[in-house]
């Protein structure tokens, strides 16, 4: 691992926001991200029925972002954290992140600052455990440079500051086209917030740090012991995913459709069960993507791309973490690249990002399983999908 303090950078670019209307208190309110190449302006603040599913389509609000791919909600609900996935030969080859201020009666959105990301293709952020700062992921398409992961502080106000260190990964170069480079995918802390994983689909490693802003606060970020996770051979990790008790984490390989069960304690993953999504299947099949669990803990859901196009149900044992498989339902759609449970836990939403579309389904609480599709709502490229949660 290559770390480096950066000093301050000058903040560039801007964002601009639509007007907004104001929703009712009964109903949720959803964010939905996107990729902006097309007919999408950026983030769309939408209405969603908690007793029918059905989004509705007029937006509460529409930001005007590029690439706005990936979204963060604070877990206060005060703060709106978004990378916007440029690059070269896009509309802005700048990548960036940008936070919003998130009204607490209307839900409607202002944006407070924008920073770069210095970095490619910003796939990823999550917050640390105590808000300070932003761990985002730059995943850089091309060998040169590279991706990288970025850390940025976050002031008591919700203000990004320039990024103050960055990390670099040796690649696995097992895959000719796409690992040649490190191409970090996603950056998640550990439940208790003293350590971050740096899951690099180029490398085929997870990288481990201590985070220790108190001891540094210049650089944040250290290698930890052991300082990574080795995984299969061009398997390409992507999201990472710990169990609310802590005690586990499941991991999607994007270029193998597997998912590897660990289990967890202060800093440490041990592998113990590896699943295949698309055992027997060809390669075009193999694409895993995003993975959530029930509020309860009891279920998980993974999305596999690909020519699979596949939402697939697991159930969790709780001793253990391991994974039984359930169910593998169609997305009625193409390249599912995020889904998202409704806080009721009644309806699964699935981002099909090449279908433009976003697709509701029913789900049983009890069993877990997914049901009939209560809505397919038109939507150019969505990416990442966020609910906010009543007040």
């Amino acid at each position: 691992m290559r770390m480096r303090k950066l000093w301050p950078l000058l903040m560039a670019g801007s964002v601009g926001a639509m007007g907004f209307q104001v929703a009712s208190a009964d109903d949720y309110q959803l964010l939905v991200g996107s990729y902006t190449a097309g007919q999408s302006q950026g983030i769309y603040r939408l209405k969603f029925d908690a007793a029918t599913g059905q989004i509705d389509a007029k937006p509460l609000q529409v930001i005007k972002s590029e690439n706005p791919s990936w979204l963060t909600v604070s877990r206060d609900q005060r703060y709106l954290f978004v990378v916007n996935e440029n690059g070269p030969g896009q509309a802005d080859p700048v990548g960036r992140v940008s936070n919003y201020a998130i009204d607490p009666e209307t839900h409607a959105l202002s944006l407070i600052n924008q920073v770069q990301s210095l970095g490619n293709e910003p796939t990823h952020s999550s917050l640390s455990g105590d808000a300070s700062h932003l761990f985002v992921s730059n995943y850089s398409v091309a060998e040169d440079p590279g991706g990288t992961l970025a850390v940025i502080p976050v002031g008591a106000d919700g203000k990004l500051k320039p990024v103050v260190q960055m990390s670099s990964h040796p690649s696995s170069r097992v895959n000719p086209e796409r690992q040649m480079s490190g191409h970090v995918h996603s950056t998640v802390s550990s439940p208790d917030g003293k350590f971050v994983f740096s899951n690099d689909l180029g490398a085929d490693r997870i990288f481990v740090y201590r985070f220790d802003p108190k001891a540094n606060p210049d650089l944040p970020l250290t290698a930890a012991a052991p300082a990574f996770v080795q995984l299969p051979p061009g398997s390409g990790p992507r999201h990472l995913l710990f169990s609310a008790d802590g005690k586990h984490a499941w991991l999607t390989m994007e270029m193998s459709a597997q998912v590897a069960v660990f289990d967890y304690q202060n800093g440490k993953l041990e592998q113990t069960q590896m699943i295949d999504l698309a055992a027997g299947q060809p390669a075009s099949d193999k694409a895993a993507a995003a993975l959530h669990a029930s509020a309860d803990g009891k279920f998980l859901y993974v999305s596999n791309r690909g020519t699979a196009n596949q939402m697939l149900v697991f159930a969790i044992d709780p001793a253990s973490g391991h994974l039984k498989e359930l169910q593998r339902r169609a997305v009625e759609g193409d390249h599912p690249r995020e889904f998202s449970l409704d806080p009721g836990g009644k309806f699964l939403l699935i981002a099909n990002q090449k279908s433009n579309q976003i697709v509701v389904v029913e789900r049983d609480a009890k069993t877990g399983l997914l049901g009939k599709t209560v809505q397919k709502l038109p939507m150019d490229a969505p990416s990442d999908l966020k609910f906010l949660l009543r007040q």
